[in-house]
């Protein structure tokens, strides 16, 4: 049997990489940003952590930022993991893709949730500066042939 593979998700940086939210990727095997990154070294500070694989947000219009996709598939013990940055965006069926993930960031609110399609999906909130009075927060993925857990960490600011 194969392990659950645990991958960071993390968005809405906007140039901002906090202590708090490199802790909390800690021990990751891979990190999901859903964009609105802000710096390119902010992918080169995740970069050290585990591999990345980032989207491009409405805000992320530097030249650099011009090679970020808008969307992006992961796959990941067979199971497939959508990015958007903005979930209005999203341009296709998740449940008839056979997606079990949809990741996306923009509205800064976390959630983590099953829909009647069966599909969860997942915003880890902003884990740059705190906008409005929304929490600060990361989200963590375990990903098997089995099962999709995933849990919002808020962090502490």
């Amino acid at each position: 049997m194969s392990h659950p593979v645990e991958i960071g998700v993390i968005s809405d940086t906007h140039g901002l990489l906090r202590p708090a939210a490199v802790a909390a990727l800690d021990g990751v095997e891979r990190i999901i940003h859903g964009g609105d990154v802000g710096s390119e070294d902010i992918l080169d500070a995740m970069a050290e952590i585990a591999p990345v694989t980032v989207v491009r947000g409405n805000t992320d219009y530097q030249p650099w930022a011009a090679r970020l996709p808008v969307t992006e598939l992961v796959e990941v013990e067979g199971r497939s993991i959508y990015v958007v940055h903005d979930i209005e965006d999203l341009n296709l069926d998740p449940a008839a893709a056979g997606i079990g993930v949809v990741v996306y960031g923009h509205s800064h609110r976390p959630e983590w949730e099953q829909r009647g399609d069966g599909v969860w999906y997942l915003n880890p909130g902003s884990a740059g500066p705190r906008r409005f009075s929304l929490p600060v927060s990361v989200a963590r993925l375990q990903v098997s042939t089995k099962y999709i857990r995933g849990e919002i960490k808020y962090l502490e600011v």
